[in-house]
């Protein structure tokens, strides 16, 4: 059974645990602190660096990946402190949405305070745990509107966990396949070819997936599969490289993730156009296959002038 906590219960500090996020390295933390605010509604409270190793200021914008890394570090954090599951269960990412305006990315190289206000949509509990968490965001940055998200995960204890993994269930008994050349960084989107994660594949839109478990962005500590965020970066650097615009932003995703992407085992990413929004904008769709089996599917709208400053 849940344990109540009162209302306007705050939980401020300069960063929350690594272990609440479940991240190793202390600096990986974006977050700051949560309060209960109502039943199944939160506050959470983000610092963004003035800029990130890995989601960089580019362009004088903040990176739109660094607002899914800021949603993804609270699943653990309320999870945990507000639906007392247990530390060593498993999250795992069942659906993923978000849309941002683009002009309030705007960096001018000093940390920027971020909200994020969560409801719960759906809680599922089995002999007394939770299962299944959904939850609604609105994201305020400076108490202005910056984008809105949704997610679904569901939780699964280490015993299940290791009965649906199988042999893959140990980071330490899985050998990872060699890491192939890059994609031009310019063409991924990216300024560093160290934080590439597609490699060339033959035909136009289709890439391996690159994937480098030293990198310490997207790998902060072992772990048995390829993380959501990589598959993400996968999806935001394949619609750059397929639209083939330097000044282009990707300004939404909507993300079903099917099945756990390998390590030992090379996967796929294709990407095609699927028309424009409602607004204009470009739209793609953005696949992972691996042993010829669908891992993700995602839709990327693209804003091709890139982020403005209101």
């Amino acid at each position: 059974m849940t344990k109540p906590l009162t209302i306007d219960a705050a939980v401020e500090t300069p960063r929350v645990a690594q272990r609440s996020v479940h991240k190793f390295h202390a600096d990986q933390v974006l977050l700051t602190g949560w309060r209960r605010v109502a039943d199944n509604c939160f506050v959470v409270t983000a610092r963004w660096p003035g800029d990130h190793p890995l989601y960089a200021v580019r362009g004088g914008h903040h990176d739109p990946l660094l607002l899914s890394e800021t949603v993804r570090q609270s699943f653990p954090l309320l999870s945990h402190h507000a639906y007392d599951v247990p530390f060593g269960h498993h999250l795992v990412w069942d659906t993923y949405a978000w849309r941002l305006d683009p002009a309030a990315l705007w960096a001018d190289g000093s940390p920027a305070a971020v909200e994020l206000h969560v409801s719960t949509r759906e809680v599922v509990r089995r002999r007394g745990s939770v299962a299944v968490l959904a939850l609604d965001y609105e994201i305020l940055r400076g108490g202005v509107p910056l984008a809105s998200a949704e997610s679904r995960f569901t939780i699964q204890a280490p015993a299940v966990y290791r009965r649906l993994r199988g042999s893959h269930a140990d980071p330490a008994a899985v050998r990872p396949i060699p890491v192939p050349p890059a994609i031009p960084a310019c063409l991924a989107g990216r300024d560093r070819a160290a934080d590439v994660v597609l490699a060339p594949a033959g035909p136009d839109g289709r890439w391996q997936l690159r994937v480098d478990t030293g990198h310490r962005g997207l790998f902060d500590h072992p772990v048995d599969h390829v993380p959501g965020m990589l598959l993400l970066e996968a999806a935001r650097q394949a619609a750059h490289a397929l639209h083939d615009r330097p000044s282009v932003g990707v300004t939404a995703m909507e993300t079903r993730f099917l099945r756990y992407a390998e390590l030992d085992a090379p996967a796929w990413i294709e990407a095609r156009p699927t028309g424009r929004d409602a607004a204009g904008r470009p739209t793609l769709s953005v696949t992972g296959t691996q042993n010829g089996r669908e891992l993700f599917d995602c839709a990327v709208t693209l804003d091709e002038g890139g982020p403005r400053r209101s």
